[in-house]
């Protein structure tokens, strides 16, 4: 088998969004906000408009990922518009760092939202982390139906809790306790909650990453990208509203687990309990979809020569790249043992949004060298949302060098570290 079948519908693809992109940080972001930025119209503006923002980007993976449906979506898009050297080290940081280490974190917030239920000792809550991950990538490693399934089922349950949420804070009274937090809104925190917003958004490019297993990618990729960030605005504007309906902002500052106080305000301590349910669920969902996504790019680097080869196989019973999950799985918890999912959070989210940059410039680099190339959905409202796009993002990559240096030069070493990778694999692939 030469390729991965398309074996992925429009549910599968959309499901995939939403479940990436909504992890824990609905549920914890929203204290960090509050302690920020002392005014909710401003918070909810922030809110709107970094979902704007992440909005316009899907609209423009969504015709680069119509016009290219190749397995690896973004490495592809890279490739073609700029070269295999960014290419490679784009995925180099998602293969190294970004996806194993988001897998590796979400692993341990599972863990913790557990501890609530059943005490966990250190060993046995490293042993639940990387007993999700394994699971997961089994679940993956035998079919990509079975993986989809999963997203399926926790995707929704999410997506249902949700709703939930927000449908009991607003027929729960107002909230009386207190007053709003008050103060002047300042640029370093308007930052920083733009940053913050921006991670909880995050993850909107992943679905790229299986187009060659969506059907009929020219209307199902688009479809997944606008349903799924519509999706997912809808549900954190919702949960903001409700939170700020039943807490001031003084007590969403004063909460790291926002969700929780608004449950146990709700409903009492089975509220807070049931939250903590729905979290594990939210989580289960973003790890899946992140094995999911993220063995693809090694897959395509492998296809290309610019990869370990085994990488690039497919299960001959599976149908699935089944050696790249294996391995992914394996450094997965590698970084959770090791504890340096940490560091690597922070470290890969600037790399990531560079990335992203790129991709949505990629539009305007196809548009002038391919311009007969076939678009089933062209960007809307292009050339302006893009620029919209790109200019809302060297802000971020700007803000977050200077007032991150530490976590940018990091980043900057990791990009690096692939360069001489890169040299080698081109030298082996240049000998075949």
């Amino acid at each position: 088998m030469d390729e991965l079948p398309r074996k992925l519908g429009l549910l599968d693809a959309t499901l995939i969004v939403v479940g990436v992109v909504i992890g824990s940080g609905i549920f914890l972001l929203p204290s960090v906000i509050a302690r920020n930025v002392a005014s909710a119209p401003v918070i909810m503006a922030i809110w709107i408009v970094t979902g704007i923002v992440s909005l316009l980007g899907a609209f423009a993976y969504a015709e680069l990922g119509a016009m290219m449906p190749a397995t690896g979506g973004q490495y592809v898009f890279l490739r073609e518009a700029y070269g295999p050297g960014c290419a490679f080290l784009s995925a180099w940081v998602f293969v190294l760092a970004a996806v194993p280490g988001a897998i590796a974190f979400l692993s341990r917030g599972f863990s913790i939202y557990l501890g609530q239920f059943l005490p966990l000792t250190p060993v046995a809550a490293n042993l639940v982390s990387a007993g999700v991950i394994v699971v997961l990538s089994a679940v993956n490693y035998i079919g990509v139906r079975e993986g989809a399934w999963a997203q399926r089922v926790f995707g929704s349950l999410k997506t249902v809790g949700l709703l939930l949420l927000i449908g009991a804070a607003y027929f729960a009274p107002p909230s009386t306790n207190g007053s709003p937090v008050s103060g002047p809104v300042n640029p370093h925190g308007i930052g920083i909650a733009v940053a913050a917003c921006l991670m909880a958004y995050n993850g909107w490019s992943f679905v790229s990453f299986v187009a060659g297993e969506v059907k009929d990618p020219g209307r199902n990729i688009p479809r997944s990208l606008m349903f799924g960030m519509a999706l997912v605005m809808f549900l954190y504007i919702g949960a903001n509203l409700a939170y700020m309906h039943v807490l001031t902002l003084a007590e969403i500052a004063a909460n790291e687990r926002v969700g929780a106080a608004v449950m146990e305000r709700i409903t009492g301590p089975v509220g807070a309990r049931l939250l903590s349910v729905l979290i594990l669920c939210s989580i289960t969902g973003a790890i899946n979809g992140n094995i999911m996504a993220g063995a693809r790019i090694p897959f395509a680097q492998a296809r290309d020569g610019l990869f370990f080869a085994k990488f690039g196989e497919i299960h001959p019973r599976f149908q699935t790249p089944a050696f790249a999950i294996a391995v992914q799985c394996g450094w997965s918890l590698v970084l959770l043992f090791s504890g340096s999912f940490e560091a690597l959070s922070s470290y890969t989210i600037l790399s990531a949004w560079l990335a992203y940059t790129l991709g949505v410039g990629a539009v305007a680099v196809f548009r002038r060298t391919r311009p007969d190339a076939p678009r089933p959905y062209r960007m809307w409202g292009y050339p302006a949302t893009m620029w919209i796009f790109l200019a809302a993002s060297a802000w971020f990559l700007g803000d977050s060098v200077v007032g991150q240096p530490g976590p940018a030069m990091a980043a900057a070493r990791i990009v690096a570290a692939g360069l001489p990778f890169y040299w080698l694999w081109r030298r082996a692939a240049g000998r075949r």
